[in-house]
């Protein structure tokens, strides 16, 4: 059995990730802001740089998967700045620790996103492609930075550039839902916008894959093979669902409604998992129809 630490475990991806952990017998260690309460927390406090290392050692890996989310709140000034912070000053602290432990751990497995390329209209992109422009891309170049600690002490480091995860129990998918069982669901602006997503299934079933693989380092997407429209995910929302698909969000009412974080809601990611199909990782559910139904 490997003892794993993991930051963000009270999230979507992160409670998925510590069932599937326990359910196969390895000693998981949770991450948390506030005092303990059992035997498998562990205290830490992002902001101010505080983990109890004493509680780490041992760990076979460590994964953060903290940050507050993208999509809870309006991009106000206030709320991009935590965004940032929750983000970069964990990865900071996590990254820090791990490599100032006696007996670092194998793998430092950090959260990052397909945001990382910004806009990048039809044109399908993988790991070697560069940043792009904008609040999210900046931000993925610096959360990923932050892994640096970790690199530099000879760590194997990852960071998961994960897509929009197909789910009912939390995250953006989780908010079409509802609106598609109304009848109320359609497409956003023009509908062409590419979105990466990847079911929780595959997304949990990826970071198991990276712990376990020597050969990944660095950037890793963990998108399905076949990243979908807005129209495609708008009709095979309405087919699994059997619901109408007739109403739309133009443009400008989504720009009003949501502010900066329009941009992303009508820009077009494409990425696709290039170093997980190379080191022979298998989706359960690669198409959208399927990705949808498990969800």
């Amino acid at each position: 059995m490997t003892r794993i630490a993991v930051a963000g475990a009270s999230g979507l991806i992160g409670s998925a990730l510590v069932r599937s952990l326990t359910a196969d017998g390895h000693d998981v260690l949770r991450l948390v802001r506030r005092a303990p309460r059992t035997a498998d927390e562990v205290r830490w406090d992002p902001k101010k740089s505080e983990v109890d290392t004493g509680r780490l050692q041992g760990c076979g890996a460590i994964v953060n998967l903290a940050g507050a989310g993208v999509g809870d709140h309006r991009w106000t000034a206030a709320y991009k700045r935590e965004i940032h912070d929750s983000r970069v000053l964990g990865t900071t602290a996590l990254a820090e620790a791990a490599a100032a432990l006696d007996t670092p751990p194998r793998v430092f497995l950090n959260g990052s996103a397909v945001g990382y390329y910004g806009d990048t209209g039809s044109r399908a992109v993988d790991e070697s492609a560069p940043a792009g422009d904008g609040f999210l891309p900046s931000l993925c170049v610096e959360w990923e930075a932050a892994t640096a600690p970790a690199h530099q002490a000879g760590i194997r480091t990852v960071m998961a550039r994960t897509g929009l995860v197909v789910s009912r129990d939390g995250g953006a998918w989780a908010k079409l839902f509802p609106l598609f069982r109304a009848g109320l669901g359609g497409r956003m602006g023009d509908g062409r916008q590419y979105w990466s997503y990847i079911a929780l299934h595959d997304q949990v079933a990826a970071l198991r894959h990276i712990l376990d693989t020597e050969a990944l380092s660095g950037p890793v997407n963990l998108t399905a093979p076949h990243p979908a429209t807005n129209r495609e995910v708008t009709s095979a929302m309405g087919r699994v669902l059997h619901r109408p698909t007739l109403f739309t969000a133009p443009a400008p009412a989504l720009k009003l409604a949501l502010g900066e974080m329009a941009g992303d809601v009508l820009g077009s990611t494409r990425a696709v998992p290039s170093r997980l199909l190379e080191t022979g990782f298998e989706f359960a559910f690669p198409g959208l129809e399927q990705a949808i139904a498990a969800a």
